[in-house]
C-alpha cells in the first residue's frame, strides 16, 4: 500500500530544507536513459535484466558490479559520455519548475548519482533552473543507497539532516535518505508507490505545494493551497 499524502503524513510539520533527487523526481529522462543504457548493455554483451533495480545508484557502482575489474575503468567512461552527449527527450516532470521556485534560498538542494556535468546537462535539456546547493557523486566517497550524499545535501545548506526532508523515486535513494535520518517523499517515476517504502507519497510534484514561512516549509495539498489568498 502506499504511503499517505504529505499533507497528511506531515500536517503541523515544518522542514528547514528539501532535498531532491533528479531523475525520475524532478526530470524524466527515461527516454535518454534507457537508449544510453541499453547502447552501452549491447556492447558489453550484458542482458538488460542485469540492470534492473539499479535506477538511482551511481553509474561507477552499476559498472563495477556487472564488469570485472580490467574493463570497467574503458566501460565507465563510455556510457558516462553516452549519457552527457545524449539529452533528446529528457522533459521536467510536473510541478518540478513550481516546487523549486517555491523555495527560498538556502531551502533546497539538489542530491543525484549523476555526475556534475550529467547533471548540468539534464537540467539543462530539461530547462530547468536547479538550486544552488549541488551535490553529486562527484563530491561523495559512497553513493546510494548510502547516507552520504543525503549528508553532504544537508550539510551544504547548514541543516541538520533531522530537519530535512528528501525527495525521492528509487528505492536506492529512499534507503540511503533513511539512513541519514531525513524524512521521506516518494515520487512515481520509476517505480510504483506501493514499491516504494516512504514516509509519504505523491504520483509527482503536481499534487503537492510547498509553503515556506518563518517557521519552515509546510507541505500541503494542492488544491488546498491555490485556495489560500
Amino acid at each position: 500500500m502506499a504511503a499517505p499524502h504529505p499533507a497528511e503524513a506531515f500536517a503541523g510539520h515544518t522542514f528547514d530544507g528539501i532535498l531532491f533527487d533528479l531523475d525520475g523526481t524532478l526530470i524524466d529522462s527515461r527516454i535518454a536513459l534507457e537508449r544510453a543504457w541499453g547502447r552501452w548493455a549491447a556492447e558489453e554483451r550484458i542482458d538488460l535484466f542485469q540492470l534492473q533495480g539499479s535506477h538511482g545508484m551511481p553509474a561507477a557502482e552499476i559498472v563495477a558490479r556487472l564488469l570485472p575489474a580490467p574493463r570497467v575503468e574503458a566501460a565507465l567512461a563510455r556510457i558516462v559520455r553516452y549519457e552527457e552527449t545524449d539529452t533528446d527527450g529528457v522533459v521536467a516532470r510536473p510541478g518540478s519548475h513550481e516546487a523549486l521556485a517555491a523555495l527560498p534560498h538556502g531551502t533546497a538542494a539538489l542530491v543525484t548519482s549523476c555526475t556534475r556535468v550529467l547533471a548540468a546537462a539534464r537540467a539543462g535539456a530539461a530547462r530547468l533552473t536547479l538550486p544552488s546547493a549541488v551535490v553529486t557523486f562527484d563530491d561523495v566517497t559512497r553513493g546510494k543507497p548510502a547516507p552520504d550524499p543525503f549528508l553532504a545535501g544537508a550539510a551544504a545548506l547548514g541543516l541538520d539532516p533531522s530537519r530535512c526532508l528528501v525527495v525521492e523515486d528509487a528505492p536506492a535513494g529512499l534507503t540511503g535518505a533513511r539512513a541519514a535520518g531525513c524524512a521521506t517523499l516518494a515520487v512515481d517515476g520509476t517505480h510504483h508507490l506501493d514499491e516504494l517504502d516512504a514516509d509519504a507519497a505523491v504520483p509527482d510534484l503536481s499534487h503537492l505545494r510547498f509553503e515556506a514561512g518563518p517557521g519552515g516549509v509546510r507541505l500541503l495539498a494542492a488544491a488546498a493551497s491555490a485556495t489560500r489568498g
